[in-house]
């Protein structure tokens, strides 16, 4: 299993769920339970901070689309900050890029600036 842990802390009052470096399998639980703890505060979002994540595999995608639903049957926003090409082109290939609104920066994500600039023109060839 991964030692690596998602952490939750807050920022411009919304809680943001920081991910490991590769959210898989050994980590996807992790994540969920991340999640969970930060939507427990009935905010109207929860940002997904994955400025430092390079991998994320069909397990953690899982993780997000359901977090997405529940927070969107609440009224509420899930909101992921992705600066990584590779895990950006992840998002867009299996189609969930649009799931979610997407943003280059942590500030922007806090502001709910969307979408990314990158998720508008698509990733560096």
């Amino acid at each position: 299993m991964s030692e690596e842990r998602s952490s939750v802390t807050w920022a411009g009052g919304l809680p943001v769920v920081t991910p490991p470096l590769e959210i898989d399998i050994a980590s996807a639980g992790e994540l969920r339970a991340g999640i969970l703890a930060a939507s427990a505060s009935g905010g109207e979002a929860v940002i997904v901070d994955m400025s430092q994540t390079a991998f994320c595999d069909s397990t953690g995608l899982n993780v997000l689309v359901r977090a997405h639903k529940q927070l969107s049957a609440e009224g509420r926003q899930l909101r992921l900050v992705i600066r990584e090409p590779t895990l950006l082109r992840i998002f867009m290939v299996t189609g969930v890029d649009t799931m979610f609104q997407l943003s280059a920066s942590l500030d922007d994500a806090l502001a709910g600036r969307a979408p990314a600039a990158a998720a508008q023109d698509g990733p560096p060839p």
